[in-house]
This record gives structure tokens, sequence and C-alpha cells, in this order.
């Protein structure tokens, strides 16, 4: 909600006539003290303006800590947009988390509507954390290094929100737990991840409970470790996508999956071109390879047999 819709939201406009202050009679809106309470001057549209203590917009939003949680660590003025759109990705990361496991407990019930509404409203919030990259991917290598010596071993590699949301995906390492050891809450929320099915195991065990021929080694597999392509699975897929008068349901549910698929494609793409136009080859922050290790995430397929089915199609 912007700041301007929650000012003028019918909730703000229910307000008293404009009376003598002092009048015992004068009548309030309701949850509005008389120390709040619009000016008899004011007109009967406006907007309340004063409260007994924070707006309700700040109570909400908690804007006023959002905006305090910039430390830049240099004196570069380039550095404060680099450490605002870091954060609004994890912003990003935050909500697409809480999407695809929505996603992933409505497919366990069984309602894939419900399941699909989470995921088409991630691909929107995948193509707002992607144009993220517009003010960080023209940065020059001067640009960058002017701060980079800030960051000291800090990478974007450590954050917990996108591995939580790289293990909803199903691409899980145990080895991603380490750097969050020192952080106990954080760790175990980590590890509960870890160790749960992935959203796309979650699709095949619905789609075996529609009465697609699933491979049992697939079902059963442990969620704890990577997911790995499956002829099996494909052969699935190339079968719903073949009928789709059989299942459409199945067809759309693949589809918002695709959607997803390409958008994250999309996104481990634009970090590689805008690492390489920062800083070329060097060795990335926190040690990593740089490019080199961004160039390997990118070429993984996310939900593999919904794009090698359609050559079969």
């Amino acid at each position: 909600m912007s700041q301007s819709a929650a000012h003028d939201s019918p909730a703000r406009e229910a307000t008293a006539p404009p009376a003598d202050p002092a009048d015992p009679a004068r009548p309030h809106t309701a949850g509005q003290s008389a120390e709040h309470a619009r000016p008899a001057d004011e007109a009967p549209d406006a907007p309340t303006v004063d409260f007994a203590g924070t707006t309700p917009y700040e109570d909400y939003v908690q804007a006023d800590v959002l905006t305090h949680l910039q430390r830049p660590l240099s004196d570069d003025p380039g550095e404060m947009v680099f450490l605002v759109t870091t954060q609004v990705m994890e912003l990003w990361f935050t909500v697409i988390v809480h999407e695809w496991e929505t996603a992933a407990e409505a497919l366990r019930r069984d309602d894939i509507p419900v399941a699909i509404a989470a995921l088409k409203r991630s691909v929107r919030e995948l193509e707002a954390l992607n144009a993220s990259w517009r003010p960080l991917g023209q940065l020059t290598p001067a640009q960058f290094n002017s701060y980079r010596g800030a960051l000291g071993e800090g990478s974007g590699f450590q954050s917990a929100m996108y591995r939580r949301m790289e293990f909803l995906l199903g691409d899980k390492s145990a080895s991603m737990l380490v750097p969050h050891r020192g952080a106990p809450r954080v760790h175990a929320e980590l590890e509960r991840a870890l160790a749960e099915p992935s959203l796309y195991d979650e699709v095949l065990a619905l789609l075996a409970r529609r009465g697609r021929a699933v491979p049992e080694g697939v079902l059963r597999r442990d969620p704890s470790l990577r997911y790995e392509p499956d002829e099996g699975v494909e052969a699935v897929w190339s079968e719903i996508y073949g009928d789709p008068d059989r299942d459409e349901e199945l067809v759309r549910l693949g589809e918002a999956l695709t959607d997803v698929a390409e958008l994250v494609w999309r996104w481990r793409n634009d970090h590689l071109v805008a690492t390489r136009r920062a800083m070329g080859a060097k060795t990335g922050t926190g040690g990593s390879a740089g490019v080199a290790w961004l160039e390997k995430r990118a070429r993984r397929n996310v939900f593999p047999e919904l794009w090698t089915a359609r050559s079969h199609v």
C-alpha cells in the first residue's frame, strides 16, 4: 500500500463534523481521541494529520525502522545504492519464500488452484526482484571498487533467505548451512528447510496421487539432497503436455512452475552479467570463484523435466 493510499482510505475520511473543541458533547471518530481529532477549520474531506502517538501507517509498515537500517561502511556515495538494493532484494526473497511455502502446503492438500495462485503471485514478485539489478547493472569496475573493500568477506552467497529459496526449488546441500552456525535461529530454520520436501517434491507427490507414473525412487528419495533430473519424471510431464484435455489443471500447474523457473534462470543470469561487468573474472566477495561460480549456477535448470519434456510432445 502506498503512503497516499494509506492516508486516503475510507477509514481516514470517516471523521466528525467541525465543532467547538471545548464542547464535551462533540462527537469523535471511533478510535480517535480528542487530542488528535480534526481541527475545526479543516475541510471535512481532509485526511487526519494529528495523532496521539505514531501514525497508523508507521505502526503497520515500520517505515522508520526500515529507513534507518542503512549503515554504509565507506565514504563513497554509491555504496548507499548498493546497500539499499541488497536490502530490497532480501525483502523480495522473504515474500517469495512465503509464496512458495504457501504453494507447497496447498499441494499437500491437493488444492491446485491455491497453489497456482501463489505461484502466479511469485512470478510478479520475481519480476520485481529481477528489476533490482538495474541500479547495479551499470556499475563500472572503478565504481564498484570504490566501496568493495568495505564488504570484507560479505557476499550474497551468505544470504539465508536466498538459501531457503534455493532449497524450495530443490537445490539443496547441507554444506550451505555451515556459514550460519553462529546464528542459532537462522541455522535451525535452514536445517528444517533442508529436511523438508521441496516445492517440486510436493508437485511430484501430487502427480503420483493423480495417477501419474512418477517413479517410486523419486517419491522416496532423501529430500535433503539436491534434486536430479529423472527420465521417468520427464515421461510423466511429456504425457501431461501431450494430452492436455485429460487433466488441464496439471498443465496449468506445469506452466505456472515453468514461469517461475524461467524467472529464476533470468535472475541468475542478470546476477552473472552484473558481476562480470563490475569486476570481470576476479575472485568474488566472500572468497567465491566469482563469475565462474555464477556461470555454473546459471547453467542449472529449475524443475528440469518441465523443459526437457517439451522435446517429446
